[in-house]
């Protein structure tokens, strides 16, 4: 919990990027031998799981730069381990990269050392949720929504809602779905109950599920409170839960991709929808340590990541969408119907991480804040 809490310091601090200038790398020099990425379970991968998705043998082979990974379960996580120091890049979503640069934890981009910088999807080039100022703190990598990962034997037709993991009720199969259901376990959670709640009580007159008043988060904890009666565990390991879907009898959650796709390869009866209420979703970036040790074998990476057949591979891995366009066509593993699949045209429908904070266009600069977000949630799973 401590970590958690340590990780909010940075947007309980006034959130002013005034003063954020730091010098930029002006060209890339000789490797230093190694880079050190945190990064989200399934994002590099060296062929350890499988042979056919390996991005980072490669790259150490041409660059000569050894790839370190520290995989990380949640945002607050990816945030506490950059406040810590000792890593090179990091690849954050929307929840956690602005408070990376308001924390002066990251570096500003030089994106003409990033040559395929062009080759990144226009809708993610100038995003709001690392570009400040003008000035760009990251390389997009991927993103995708947060999807309702469903058990097929339970449920024959994929669910409509969000409510099977929110309200109690008798599942398909006749049971309740007590102790059968999970949430995710990290603050932002908190948008995905606002953003039913969008659907279902239009009267709170939410308009955005990062931005809510007094009232509007109230009514999230209530309806998480309720969920907390019905959950069977709160996750935040991707594996822990793929066993827990096969092992412990969990038949529906908020989940990724990647989970789903890892199910399925092992011929698991899993599926998962966006249901009608719509998701959230997360659009990740690599982000530099503002005092990276290893900046030359950083840059190289970033440049690396955003390689077509990188972007592809991963895609097809992890059920995500390329950052870069071009990795939708002549990719073997992700085939040309993978974009389309991933929901590479559901971009706008899609209410993307974004830190919550005071100042908030929609309620009238009268939003509840990120760190009261966190010690809410930690009271909410702990039953208060």
């Amino acid at each position: 919990m401590k970590a958690l809490l340590k990780s909010c310091t940075a947007i309980a601090l006034a959130c002013s990027f005034s003063g954020q200038a730091v010098a930029q790398v002006k060209e890339i020099g000789a490797g230093e031998g190694q880079v050190n990425i945190i990064a989200w379970p399934g994002y590099i991968e060296r062929g350890e799981t499988d042979k056919n998705y390996d991005w980072v043998s490669d790259f150490e082979k041409a660059s000569g730069c050894k790839v370190n990974v520290k995989t990380a379960a949640t945002s607050d996580e990816m945030v506490a381990l950059m406040n810590e120091g000792g890593f090179d890049l990091v690849t954050a979503s929307g929840d956690a990269s602005l408070r990376l640069v308001a924390g002066k934890r990251v570096q500003p981009i030089n994106t003409e050392l990033v040559k395929s910088w062009s080759t990144v999807d226009d809708r993610l080039k100038d995003a709001p949720w690392f570009t400040v100022d003008g000035q760009h703190y990251g390389v997009p990598y991927q993103w995708g929504p947060n999807v309702l990962m469903y058990n097929t034997n339970v449920f024959k037709e994929a669910p409509k809602s969000w409510n099977v993991v929110f309200e109690a009720m008798d599942l398909p199969d006749g049971k309740p779905n007590k102790g059968r259901v999970q949430a995710y376990d990290g603050p932002i959670h908190i948008a995905d109950a606002a953003n039913y709640l969008m659907a279902h009580k239009p009267d709170l007159g939410i308009k955005d599920p990062y931005e809510l008043n007094e009232d509007q988060y109230k009514a999230a904890l209530d309806l998480l409170r309720v969920q907390r009666t019905l959950a069977g565990r709160y996750w935040h390991d991707a594996m822990i839960q793929v066993d827990d879907f096969k092992n412990e009898g969990v038949v529906a959650s908020g989940s990724w991709p990647f989970q789903v796709n890892l199910l399925k390869s092992e011929k698991q009866p899993i599926a998962s929808t966006i249901p009608e209420e719509g998701a959230t979703g997360w659009a990740d970036t690599t982000m530099m340590h503002v005092e990276a040790a290893n900046p030359n074998c950083a840059y190289m990476w970033l440049e690396h990541s955003l390689n077509p057949k990188l972007q592809g591979d991963l895609a097809s891995w992890f059920g995500s969408n390329p950052a870069v366009p071009a990795a939708c066509k002549g990719n073997a593993l992700l085939t040309d119907e993978g974009c389309k699949t991933n929901g590479f045209e559901d971009f706008a429908k899609i209410k993307f991480w974004k830190t919550p904070v005071s100042k908030c266009a929609s309620q009238n600069d009268q939003c509840v804040p990120y760190y009261r977000w966190v010690s809410d949630y930690i009271g909410v799973i702990g039953g208060r």
